[in-house]
C-alpha cells in the first residue's frame, strides 16, 4: 500500500521543504554523492528538521486562529 498526500501540491511542497532544509544544512550539493549508509543518516536529520518545521507551522496556525 502506497501512501500519497491528499493534496497533490502537498508532495511538491514537502519536496521543496526537504531541499531548502538540506541547503541550510549544507547537504544539498552532496545528497546524490553520499553512500547509502551516510545518506540514511542524512535523511534522518533532514526528516527531523522537516517535522520540527511542520510542527512550528501548525502551532502558529493554531495561535492565529484564536
Amino acid at each position: 500500500m502506497t501512501r500519497r498526500a491528499l493534496n497533490p501540491n502537498a508532495e511538491k511542497a514537502l519536496e521543496e521543504m526537504k531541499l531548502e532544509i538540506s541547503k541550510k544544512m549544507g547537504l544539498a550539493n552532496n545528497l546524490n554523492k553520499l553512500d547509502p549508509i551516510e545518506n540514511m543518516f542524512t535523511a534522518g536529520l533532514v526528516g527531523g528538521m522537516m517535522t520540527k518545521n511542520l510542527v512550528e507551522m501548525g502551532q502558529k496556525q493554531l495561535i492565529n486562529k484564536k
